[in-house]
């Protein structure tokens, strides 16, 4: 695959301008960085940059690859002649911010070029550039339909086909919070169906964003009872879910009358207010969902339940794993693995998650 990553007014300043939202690297490193990320997912990359509108508009209309990624800088909320030129090539799109434009000055979250593209990523940093890319190699890899279940925006689902031989529900982390969202488990997805299972990567309200409790967790129970209406042919419902995905599914599928034959949690969170007492990454988080009634712990209930967990985890500790296993006497299997490895289809994590839906076959 061949992409475009253009990078719009000011950010040739990158490493000086405002440092404490845009961070200290430069557009030179940058471009470093999304070379080494380009060339890991086997993807050719041409990376450029523009003050003027003019030269952001020929960069796309001039190029005659398959993907671009583009960081329209101010002219995200101005240009609609940049909107123009993405609708009129064609040519999948991602819009990135490195900052959470939906937490700033009300007027950036106004964004008049991301209806022209396949997917906005913001407030992941410089990495929301590589998130960029990895979603345009999985839909350059296995085509997907969109599913509606609800009336909110974010009440839908990725449907890939893979052969109907399960079906899995892949439900992502993120703290709840509304920047992180359903690419970052569709390498998952890409992967099982490509083995041959259905896979739905579901997106869901969050903080910030309509979300929260109870909002996120009826999402997913909304969701799960909307499964059947689906007509798919696959045998059974395995639900896949990271970190605190794994909170909401694990309400979601006791409560749900779509049967799920197992529940597998990566790097899951499952008990707030052990969160909350560790002051760990999710505490802030976890303490709002509190706040708002939700329940500290959700047990397994009569769902096979497994936890895959690992040791080099720096945003959940693997003690809450540990304990959760324990008192719940469930299946437990500790990795020397970070938080973010297990979302990776090519790490042995994965390769024995993938074993373990495949021992119920």
């Amino acid at each position: 695959m061949r992409c475009l990553v253009v990078n719009g007014p000011n950010l040739n300043l990158l490493g000086t301008r405002e440092p404490d939202v845009y961070g200290s690297t430069t557009l030179e490193d940058l471009h470093a960085m999304v070379d080494e990320w380009a060339g890991a997912m086997g993807v050719e990359v041409q990376c450029e940059q523009t003050n003027s509108e003019h030269g952001i508009i020929d960069l796309i209309q001039g190029y005659d690859g398959d993907a671009i990624v583009i960081n329209p800088g101010a002219f995200t909320h101005t240009s609609r002649a940049i909107a123009d030129a993405i609708r009129a090539v064609a040519t999948p799109t991602v819009e990135v911010h490195i900052s959470n434009i939906r937490e700033r000055e009300p007027w950036r979250a106004v964004s008049v070029i991301s209806d022209a593209c396949v997917r906005t990523i913001y407030g992941r940093g410089l990495v929301g550039y590589r998130d960029a890319m990895r979603h345009l190699v999985n839909r350059h890899s296995v085509p997907f339909e969109t599913a509606r279940y609800g009336p909110h925006q974010d009440n839908v689902a990725d449907l890939r086909r893979g052969g109907g031989m399960d079906l899995v529900v892949l439900v992502h982390g993120g703290i709840w919070r509304q920047e992180h969202e359903r690419d970052t488990t569709e390498s998952l997805a890409v992967d099982l169906a490509i083995r041959g299972y259905d896979t739905l990567n579901v997106e869901y309200r969050r903080l910030g964003n309509g979300g929260g409790w109870p909002a996120s967790g009826h999402d997913l129970l909304t969701f799960l009872d909307f499964v059947p209406q689906l007509d798919l042919r696959s045998r059974r419902v395995l639900v896949v879910s990271h970190s605190a995905g794994s909170f909401l599914s694990a309400w979601a599928a006791t409560r749900s009358a779509t049967p799920v034959a197992l529940h597998l949690a990566m790097g899951p969170v499952l008990d707030l207010a052990a969160s909350v007492d560790a002051d760990d990454p999710c505490a802030r988080g976890s303490a709002l969902m509190l706040a708002s009634g939700a329940p500290s712990v959700v047990a397994p209930g009569s769902i096979v339940t497994a936890l895959l967990h690992g040791d080099a985890d720096q945003i959940v500790p693997v003690a809450h794993s540990a304990a959760y296993a324990h008192h719940h006497g469930i299946e437990f299997h500790r990795t020397g693995c970070d938080h973010f490895s297990v979302l990776d289809p090519t790490k042995p994590e994965w390769e024995w998650a993938r074993s373990r839906l495949g021992a119920l076959r």
